[in-house]
């Protein structure tokens, strides 16, 4: 029979009544570009020097290459509104689904709340207009740039998608012309001394970006949160995650590529990096040069908006399937609005959980560029370690599930895939913990590591923001699953046709039901 956590709740079933399917593949891989394609960390990463290229092209080879094949096949098998939680709820119970969902889901608000709304601050503050950091002005700002990404995710998804839909081309476009003019700039002023030797790869430098490139690479499976608002999700899934892991790497490795040449490493910091490299190379356009920057700031700050509504859009409907499933805080976050077809309730939670985060960042001792930095890092490890649970569970739902319809199969035995889970988790693992507790293995392995220096903020402020937001979500995970108990005590009955279904072979619908 149908185990009890692969069985949905009469709940989440009413719910999904009120999604309405709005996405195509066009649609898809454009919000994906959106969310995953972080330009904002370009500059974080390309300020470790030119050895950044080179990890860059190692994890597109040995992590992105693996992951992508893993969850293009998981994707386009088990799809379903939620995501990575059916998935884990599938493979391990709902308690472990519920873990999965508020890591990754408390993600975007910290994201968004902490580093996205100080980035677009300082991109404004330094290229536009500038405003005094803590003034009523610089509160008003941030606090506007959060709540509009809680706005496009509220709004019905037939016109909230044109939001991320529109970032995730103005990312390409960005990056291209920026490309190109460097190309010109170079011609004309030469470019910053670069040797082969300057590309070695090294364990201090390793140990400092694996948690960025990772955060940068993870993803591209997100948008499964909202596969029962795509017309074909079982198709255009894979093409999706094909389509845009391709073009993230190369937007990756080509930019990182291009500040480099253009600017001194030491001049590059997560606040205003790619900007700078931006102003660098619009000299060539003469008197025009002060107003292309000012727009190009303009674009920047939209984007920056685009991506954090493109990831509310998603994470909050996985997070309100999560509710509506019994597994957070029962019924009133797990509602779909009927009119709207999205999760409003879940939608306010996000905005108000970024609104706590920005004020508790701001309390934070340190200039604009350290807070990015540091709140990055705590988005990063929430991140990373949802994957802990969601990468197991594509891996088990292989075995368990052999003969299940698969649109996409990665041509491998269950061994190999396996293999290639195990490699996108090892990886995972180990940018966990240099998140959580940076700097550990760099003594481990007798490298000089000062905090201070490297982070701009003491470690004793560090840690406790760190691992007090993993403890506070514990708890907010331990409490919303007991108050989901009622919910989950009503599964709607199965037809005979279904349940007979049920006994002979493992079933392809979302839910397993």
């Amino acid at each position: 029979m149908v185990s009890s956590h692969e069985q949905t709740t009469a709940y989440a079933d009413e719910q999904k009544q009120h999604l309405k399917k709005t996405l195509g593949r066009f649609d898809i891989v454009l919000i994906v570009m959106s969310a995953v394609l972080s330009i904002e960390v370009l500059a974080e990463t390309a300020g470790f020097g030119a050895e950044t290229f080179t990890w860059t092209l190692v994890l597109a080879i040995f992590f992105l290459v693996p992951y992508a094949l893993v969850f293009a096949e998981t994707g386009s098998t088990f799809v379903g509104e939620g995501g990575a939680y059916i998935w884990v709820r599938q493979a391990f119970g709902r308690p472990a689904g519920a873990i999965a969902s508020i890591l990754s889901w408390v993600t975007q608000p910290v994201w968004v709340g902490g580093s996205m709304a100080f980035l677009a601050t300082g991109t404004w503050n330094q290229f536009i207009s500038p405003l005094e950091a803590g003034s009523v002005g610089d509160w008003v700002f941030k606090i506007v740039f959060i709540w509009i990404t809680v706005l496009a995710a509220i709004v019905s998804l037939s016109k909230a998608k044109w939001l991320p839909t529109l970032g995730g081309a103005l990312k390409v476009v960005f990056i291209a012309f920026f490309l190109f003019t460097t190309i010109i700039y170079a011609a004309q002023h030469g470019v910053q001394p670069l040797h082969f030797s300057d590309f070695s790869p090294s364990l201090g430098g390793f140990l400092g970006l694996v948690p960025l490139l990772l955060f940068s690479y993870l993803g591209f499976e997100a948008s499964n949160s909202a596969s029962d608002e795509m017309k074909d999700p079982k198709k255009d899934i894979p093409a999706a995650i094909a389509r845009s892991g391709f073009i993230s790497a190369l937007c990756y490795l080509l930019p990182v590529l291009a500040m480099l040449l253009v600017l001194p490493t030491e001049t590059i910091t997560g606040i205003g990096g790619m900007l700078d490299a931006v102003k660098t190379v619009f000299t060539i356009y003469g008197p025009a040069a002060d107003v292309m920057v000012v727009i190009a700031a303009l674009l920047f700050v939209i984007i920056l908006a685009s991506q954090g509504a493109a990831w509310m859009i998603m994470s909050d409907r996985m997070q309100a399937l999560t509710a509506a499933d019994g597994a957070f805080f029962g019924g009133f976050f797990g509602k779909i609005s009927r009119g709207l077809g999205t999760p409003v309730n879940v939608n306010l939670l996000s905005g108000v959980v970024a609104t706590v985060f920005l004020i508790a960042a701001m309390q934070l001792s340190g200039d604009a560029g350290a807070l990015f930095g540091v709140v990055l890092s705590i988005s990063i490890s929430t991140f990373l370690l949802s994957y802990l649970l969601i990468i197991p569970a594509a891996i088990r739902l292989r075995w368990k599930h052999p003969n299940i319809e698969r649109p996409f199969r990665v041509p491998v035995s269950n061994i190999s895939f396996t293999v290639l889970g195990g490699i996108a988790f090892l990886w995972i693992l180990l940018g966990s913990w240099v998140a959580i507790f940076p700097g550990t293995l760099d003594r481990l392995f007798g490298l000089d590591y000062n905090f201070l220096d490297e982070w701009g903020v003491d470690q004793g402020p560090f840690t406790a923001l760190t691992l007090g937001t993993l403890i506070v979500l514990a708890a907010l995970a331990i409490v919303g699953y007991i108050r989901g108990a009622k919910i989950r005590a009503y599964r709607p009955a199965l037809d005979p046709e279904t349940l007979q279904a049920s006994l002979d072979k493992p079933l392809t619908t979302p839910e397993g039901v």
